[in-house]
Parts: structure tokens; sequence; C-alpha cells
């Protein structure tokens, strides 16, 4: 097995969430094509994203445009970003509450030094934690 990656459908602003992602969190775009340069072309308004994926530190998320009519964003599912820096936690924490909605603020919690819990203004729940530092042998 390969492991297991995201993949987010959004509401035709899939683009917009990544420039958001590239801004937020520093990501990485690693491939992007609309559905007007695929195979598949008329399937989708052609400026719509097809497929994407992004790289956010170690990990890839995966992402497109979902062209049916009323198809939703978001869902059950979080995405946690896990962190050793409190002020890099707390700039990405901010970062993504802008525009969004805090579920819960980023505080000092008994199993991180930071942790927060923020849905992002594309309705994706996010779970920021910055591990506690070790303790002193």
């Amino acid at each position: 097995m390969l492991g297991v990656n995201p993949y987010i459908s959004f509401r035709g602003n899939c683009r917009e969430a990544v420039e958001f992602y590239r801004s937020a969190l520093g990501a990485e775009v690693l491939f992007s094509q609309t559905w007007g340069d695929s195979p598949m072309a008329g399937m989708a308004p052609g400026d719509m994203i097809m497929h994407c994926s992004i790289r956010v530190g170690g990990s890839v998320l995966m992402m497109c445009d979902n062209p049916r009519e009323g198809a939703a964003s978001g869902g059950n599912i979080s995405l946690a970003l896990g962190l050793n820096d409190p002020e890099q936690a707390k700039k990405l924490y901010d970062a993504l509450a802008e525009g969004g909605t805090i579920t819960m603020p980023l505080a000092k919690t008994f199993w991180a030094e930071a942790f927060g819990m923020v849905t992002d203004r594309f309705g994706i729940a996010w779970m920021v934690n910055c591990d506690a530092p070790p303790a002193a042998s």
C-alpha cells in the first residue's frame, strides 16, 4: 500500500482554496489540471479544477471541483496539522481562521502546547496541534 491521502471536493472554488492554502500554509502545488484541459472536457465548466495535488509539510492533499448539482464540501472529517513550534501553530491557526469559524480557540491543553479547531472559509474542518515540549530528564 502506498498510503492514504485526503481528497477534498469543492463547489467550484477549488482554485481559490488552493491559493488560500498556498498563502495560509505555505502549500506547494504539485499538479493541477482543469476539466477543460483533460480528456473529460465538456463534463464540467472548463476552468474548474478536475484534479489538484498540494504538499503541506510532509503530507499531500488532493482536491477538485465537484461539478454535480448540490455537491457538498467538507463533511465529517477534519484535517489535522501537527507542529512543534507554538508561534508557527498560532500563525497557521490564525490564517485558517481568516474568514472561517473558530470551533475551539487555540490554547494550551494537557496533551499539547497549543491545540485549536477551526473551519476555514471553504467549510473544511482543521485541527491544529502543537506538541508539548519534551520533559526534561
